[in-house]
This record gives C-alpha cells, sequence and structure tokens, in this order.
C-alpha cells in the first residue's frame, strides 16, 4: 500500500484521479475540483509544468499553477497530483504535490528517478509510451533503491501500430504487474484512448481486471481546454462515469461463487 496523505492506494480501495491537463486558470481549477469531489475523486490531477511534443503548445503555469494546486488542496481536501519533468524541480515541486507524477516521456529519465528516490513523496511512475513491462519495473527499481519504496505505477496505453485511439490500452498489463510485483497499479484511460467516449469504457475494464484505480482528464469545457481537451469529460460526463462504474466495484467485492478448478498446462488433471 502507497499512502498518498491520508489515503492508501493499494489497499482495497478503488482510487480516482480527476482534473484537467494543464492548470490554466484559478477559476477553472477550483471549479473542476469541486466537481471531481462531489463525483467521488479522492485526489486532484493538474499539470502545472506541461511537456508539450510541439514547443508551440500550451507549456503550463509553472509556480503559478502549483499555488493554484495547493489554493484547490485547502479548498477541497483532495490530495494533489502533478507531474515533474527534471530533477531541478523536483525539490520545488515536492513542497506542493501529494504525489509526484513521472509522465511517459520521462520514464527513462534516470537522474529524475534517482532524485524523486530521495525527494521523500510517493511517486506515480507512468509507462514509456514504447515501453515494455520489464522496461517499467527496471525504472521504478531505479526510484526504490534510490530510497524511496513508494511507487504507484500507471498504465497510460502504448504506441503501437493502431490509429482508430491515440494509444492502445494493455489492459493484460495491470494484472501481469500485479503479479509479479508489490506495487500498486492504476490506469489512465484518457491517454490510452485519446476521445472522451472511450474513457468511461476503458474505465469499467480498469475496474474489471483489478486496478487500484484511475487517472482521468476532466475539464470544465474541454472543448475549449488548452491541453487535450478531446479526450478529457466534462463534469456530467465524469459524475455518469462514476456513477456507472459502482455495480463493477460492488462484484469486485463480492467472493467468487465457486473455485475455480486449476488444470495442468496441456489439459491434463
Amino acid at each position: 500500500m502507497v499512502p498518498v496523505g491520508d489515503i492508501e492506494i493499494g489497499g482495497g480501495d478503488f482510487v480516482v484521479m480527476a482534473g484537467p491537463c494543464a492548470v490554466e486558470s484559478e477559476r477553472q481549477l477550483l471549479q473542476t475540483a469541486e466537481a471531481v469531489a462531489a463525483a467521488g475523486a479522492r485526489i486532484l490531477r493538474g499539470g502545472a509544468y506541461k511537456p508539450r511534443s510541439s514547443p508551440y503548445s500550451f507549456q503550463g503555469l509553472g509556480l503559478e499553477g502549483l499555488k493554484i494546486l495547493r489554493k484547490a488542496r485547502a479548498a477541497t481536501g483532495l490530495a494533489i497530483v502533478t507531474e515533474v519533468m527534471s530533477e531541478e524541480e523536483v525539490e520545488v515541486i515536492a513542497e506542493y504535490a501529494d504525489l509526484m507524477q513521472v509522465g511517459t516521456r520521462s520514464m527513462e529519465n534516470y537522474a529524475l528517478l534517482e532524485a524523486l528516490g530521495r525527494c521523500g513523496r510517493p511517486v506515480l511512475l507512468k509507462r514509456g509510451m514504447t515501453a515494455t513491462l520489464e522496461e517499467f519495473l527496471r525504472s521504478a527499481q531505479v526510484i526504490a533503491t534510490n530510497g524511496n519504496p513508494q511507487i504507484i505505477l500507471c498504465e497510460r496505453g502504448i504506441r503501437t501500430f493502431e490509429t482508430a485511439t491515440r494509444n492502445t490500452l494493455d489492459i493484460a498489463a495491470v494484472p501481469v504487474l500485479k503479479a509479479v510485483s508489490h506495487l500498486p497499479v492504476i490506469v489512465d484511460p484518457s491517454h490510452a484512448a485519446g476521445v472522451r467516449c472511450l474513457v468511461p469504457i476503458l474505465s469499467r475494464a480498469a475496474v474489471a481486471v483489478g486496478a487500484d484505480g484511475l487517472l482521468v482528464e476532466v475539464h470544465p469545457t474541454p472543448d475549449k481546454a488548452l491541453s487535450d481537451g478531446e479526450q478529457s469529460l466534462n463534469f456530467r460526463e465524469f459524475r455518469d462515469m462514476m456513477d456507472d462504474l459502482q455495480p463493477y466495484l460492488d462484484l469486485r467485492d463480492k467472493p467468487p461463487r465457486t473455485r475455480p478448478r486449476l488444470v495442468a498446462l496441456g489439459g491434463a488433471d
């Protein structure tokens, strides 16, 4: 179990982290924080520093964004997760964030991972967009061997030949990672899908395979978002998704009616 403030991830509770891809203004973030908290989210996500693939895209508010995140935490009680892009930013972001996020482009930034091993904050490590599970776990090990075992793994979709979705959600990664490591595993359906209508469906799949939580993008007006609006849910869509997940979560809490019969490989008893 990884503690994030008074929240335990990996201990049986299904923890949802939700909020905008980027902090754009105080009003935008506070509205979102209140809406996701009312719908059942426990952690507020929001990017203050944004590693964008285009230099012409919105790069984030930086320190001002961190200050807005802190105001949202004070107003709602939600814990804060935000991305750290370089080892030079670790110390200042750790002053504001409850959970330090490593983005897909930084999974193999070993100087950053080593610094996060010494920062004293839990880490949310996203899988690299072309990384194998072995490579993913190797990056987690870098953080752990530098003194920080408080790591949450995040499957956010990998890059394949398929173009119908932004990435391809490797749903099998969740049970595999939980079988070969002791770390909690969450799913980011927003980046996996890239299309908002698919986010609730992939979220149900995450519940079904035993994920410990979700990381979901939510925005007051997704069509006007400065970053990733096409995959962001509005407040009503997020509330509906949270309501829709409850029956699936209830099923996870029920013991199976019959114990599965184990059969040796090859079909022999």
